[in-house]
């Protein structure tokens, strides 16, 4: 019995230390603009904690639409980097662009703009505390 117990304490401390010092789950997360009519634009971020990437969706371009500009916003500006505005292709039956993954400040407000739609997708960074044992 006492060996049991034993075992069952090193078994527990064991998933502590590996629980305490795990990378943080998966954060991605995704928003899109909700009308009834007209286009609908999605922002899909990708990765974990801050760090993560910014994907623009158009679900519903018209079927002619093969490309379209698109742009990046944080906190209601408009992100200066080399790519924005960018432009977005057709994959399949949806429109879309990927920026590079980026490190963001927590709670951040990411927005993406279609050029010549009025509608914006915005979501924030979401960050994941670490559980503390």
């Amino acid at each position: 019995m006492r060996k049991i117990l034993h075992l069952n304490a090193a078994v527990a401390l064991a998933a502590a230390v590996v629980l305490s010092t795990a990378v943080p789950a998966a954060a991605d997360s995704s928003s899109c603009t909700h009308h009834l009519s007209g286009p609908q634009v999605c922002i899909r971020l990708e990765g974990s904690d801050v760090w993560a990437t910014p994907v623009a969706i158009w679900v519903n371009p018209p079927k002619k639409a093969t490309s379209r500009q698109v742009s990046l916003y944080v906190n209601g500006e408009r992100y200066r980097f080399d790519r924005n505005p960018a432009t977005a292709t057709r994959v399949g039956k949806t429109l879309s662009y990927t920026w590079n993954r980026t490190q963001w400040e927590s709670e951040d407000r990411i927005c993406v703009r279609f050029k010549d739609i009025d509608r914006m997708a915005c979501e924030r960074i979401k960050s994941i505390n670490r559980a503390q044992f």
